[in-house]
């Protein structure tokens, strides 16, 4: 049966191809529905007048009347659609008026006749909804789900998953909707089919992945009833080519490739120097000061001695195996330098020069994409910082040094966001795995990286900046593979970029690329952080927090003002304020004033002494009903900050010690000693910010997303 359907739908499609043209006709669009059993009205195709009155007759009912044209892509622009017809007179009336349109409109298209339709049912259970999809320059086949009719482009209410989907998925998408709860029935109305409903997504993923030459297909509207979903207009676009294939590594080549360069045993600097100020002499000062353990093979023509190394005067000239050469030379002699890699058989290139495809030079960067790919050599860059692989004491940048080993693998396209990254561990001792930067993406990308970095046990979060991904699929399916283990954060700029693509269905102009790497992101499980120091702090905090165990979530705060703004942040994130037993609301009243207030947030006031946040922290951590602590903190001198401090680490890391993990988080005002006493805080395992009470709570909402995204708390991506 599928593969009859696929045989229709594949010489219907060729025949179009033969003619030149790019757009179905609605009939055209009825055999495709039929074929993949996508529910469309009962319809005909009158090439006459007499033709449509018959045919609306046989229907017995109002009928719809469409504009039949290969010639005529958006049939209501030119007033080539009349609702509700019935009747014979009515039907000769309105054919003769969409004909006499429709050639007004383009004088010079081909007019097939009129399409008269079965009219769907409207009222109050019923709901017009749009199911699509098209094919993202990113991402590939993309399945749409959202708000459709007249509503489509104004409200933008509209989710997207990869295609194809099954079942569960597409029951998925109509909860993804600012709508959903419309389509579940409201003001007495019934709820629609979502069964039907589903179907319909699930079966045009189908179509799409099925026959990748198709570019859009728009179901606008579908008219989902509590008796089904039938689409009252299907429009198909097919593709103007075909995109070149990205050559593709298997899981294993990509690991082993990545051990070589990530824990390199030799590594040789191409355009080493030693005069200071010249990249190569940087790159190579990093390596020697940096303590690299490995073998450090300088390579320069005009060189016998660099730093005290034997310089070479060809890479193949160095002995003995290399696993890395980085190259710090202008981007006119890569090329050549890296057909001599080629040849020695060295498996990665680290290619820090710019002047490729970020100045024009494209032709550029396709001869050395050729190059490397004939010698199976994989290449980080061009047009980048370098990288560090801090557990090898490994430094292969130009750029400022860095050392503090820790559980955070940090990305990014651009070198001033990679120095930015730099700076930021280094103020807050946020100790690395790795820093790397990648530049043009010629060949190494985010998803090599996050397979690598996903294995590697130095690694316990990965975030990554990202302007663009060149294959969407390949990053998602390394991310699905990933955050079961570790959580993965992205800051993916362009996200406000203005416009959507020019594009021929109600589909692809709402596809804006953010819309679709939005959506897609999230049902990957990745965290998506809003700025740049958002993505930096969420790397930074998430190792420190323990999983949560359940949503409960309780406040406790010495100021009813950060109660209110912290509860307020709690909604934003997505948590949930645990509603207070009687029995826990009593338990905390007792250990705060009378003119303090119990509940969720539970408020000890200002004046209370340390002995209160104490036994109302121990309290929170105590009852297994709450999940995780949101701690309120103003500086009094009853309760100084580092008092404060002192306390909750000590009680916190008692609780840990007999098996008790909540995640801690903590906002302190007041003076500039605050400062101190969130860094104190933050290295014994509770994540404490100065001035602010929305930061904790986003921290604390993205581990949540994290942990739900890993199927450790339900509710999975």
């Amino acid at each position: 049966m599928a593969e009859d359907r696929e045989l229709r739908v594949r010489a219907l499609l060729d025949a179009v191809r033969a003619e030149g043209r790019t757009a179905l006709t609605a009939p055209e669009g009825k055999v495709i529905a039929d074929a993949y059993g996508i529910a469309v009205p009962g319809e005909e195709l009158a090439t006459d007048v007499d033709g449509a009155v018959a045919a609306a007759a046989r229907f017995g009912g109002p009928v719809v009347l469409k504009i039949v044209s290969p010639d005529i892509l958006h049939k209501t622009d030119a007033g080539g659609v009349v609702v509700g017809v019935q009747g014979a007179g009515d039907v000769r009336a309105a054919f003769h008026r969409i004909v006499e349109n429709a050639r007004a409109y383009a004088p010079a298209a081909r007019i097939e006749g009129v399409q008269v339709q079965e009219l769907l049912p409207t009222g109050a259970d019923s709901q017009e909804v749009i199911v699509g999809a098209v094919t993202d320059p990113t991402f590939g086949k993309v399945v749409a789900f959202g708000l459709g009719g007249v509503l489509v482009e104004v409200l933008k209410d509209v989710t997207f998953r990869l295609a194809p989907v099954d079942a569960d998925e597409a029951v998925g998408m109509l909860d993804s909707i600012g709508a959903a709860e419309v389509l579940r029935g409201v003001r007495g109305a019934r709820g629609v089919d979502r069964w039907a409903l589903a179907e319909q997504i699930r079966r045009v993923s189908r179509l799409v992945t099925d026959f990748p030459e198709i570019a859009e297909v728009d179901l606008n509207p579908v008219i989902a009833t509590p008796e089904g979903a039938v689409a009252a207009d299907i429009r198909v676009l097919l593709a103007d080519g075909v995109p070149r294939a990205r050559p593709t590594y298997t899981r294993e080549e990509i690991l082993a490739t990545m051990r070589r360069l990530m824990q390199p045993r030799s590594v040789a600097v191409i355009g080493a120097s030693n005069e200071p100020g010249k990249i190569g002499n940087s790159v190579m000062r990093n390596l020697v000061d940096g303590g690299f353990s490995g073998e450090i093979h300088p390579v320069n023509p005009k060189a016998d001695d660099i730093l005290g190394r034997k310089a070479y005067k060809s890479v193949t000239d160095v002995p003995g195996e290399v696993d890395v050469a980085v190259f710090a030379i202008p981007a006119k002699f890569v090329a050549a330098a890296l057909e001599e890699v080629g040849r020695k058989g060295i498996p990665n290139a680290v290619l820090i020069p710019s002047g490729f495809a970020e100045t024009g030079e494209q032709g550029l960067q396709d001869e050395i994409v050729t190059i490397g790919a004939r010698y199976g050599v994989r290449l980080l860059g061009p047009n980048i910082y370098g990288y560090y692989s801090t557990w090898q004491d490994l430094c292969a940048t130009f750029c400022t040094p860095y050392d503090v080993k820790g559980g955070v693998a940090l990305t990014s396209q651009s070198g001033g966001i990679g120095m930015a990254i730099l700076g930021f561990a280094r103020t807050t001792k946020t100790g690395v795995s790795a820093i790397v930067g990648l530049g043009n993406k010629s060949d190494l990308d985010e998803d090599d990286l996050l397979t690598w970095f996903g294995e590697d046990p130095n690694t316990r979060c990965i975030a990554m900046h990202l302007e663009d991904l060149k294959d969407g699929r390949a990053f998602v399916a390394a991310a699905r593979a990933t955050v079961p283990k570790k959580p993965v954060v992205v800051l993916k700029a362009g996200r406000t970029a203005a416009g959507a693509r020019a594009a021929g269905s109600h589909t692809g102009a709402l596809a804006g690329d953010d819309a679709v790497y939005d959506d897609i992101l999230r049902q990957a499980g990745v965290i998506r952080a809003p700025g740049l120091n958002d993505m930096l702090e969420y790397a930074r905090a998430l190792p420190v927090l323990p999983t949560p165990r359940g949503d409960n979530i309780v406040i406790i705060t010495g100021a009813g003002g950060s109660g209110v703004l912290l509860s307020d942040a709690v909604t934003d994130n997505g948590l949930r304020l645990m509603e207070i037993p009687a029995d826990l609301d009593a338990a905390f009243r007792r250990f705060i004033p009378p003119f303090g207030a119990a509940g969720n947030p539970v408020d000890i006031t200002g004046g209370e002494p340390p002995s209160t946040y104490e036994a109302t922290i121990r309290l929170g951590l105590e009852d297994p009903r709450i999940h995780a602590l949101v701690l309120g903190y103003w500086h009094t001198i009853v309760t100084p900050p580092m008092v404060f401090a002192e306390v909750t680490a000590r009680v916190v890391a008692e609780f840990r010690e007999r098996g008790v993990e909540k995640p801690v988080v903590a906002s302190l005002a007041g003076d500039v000693e605050v400062e101190e006493a969130c860094q104190y805080l933050f290295e014994r395992g509770v994540v404490a910010y100065p001035y602010t009470t929305e930061r904790p709570v986003a921290v604390l909402g993205a581990k949540y997303r994290w942990a739900r995204a890993a199927g450790l708390l339900g509710g999975g991506r």
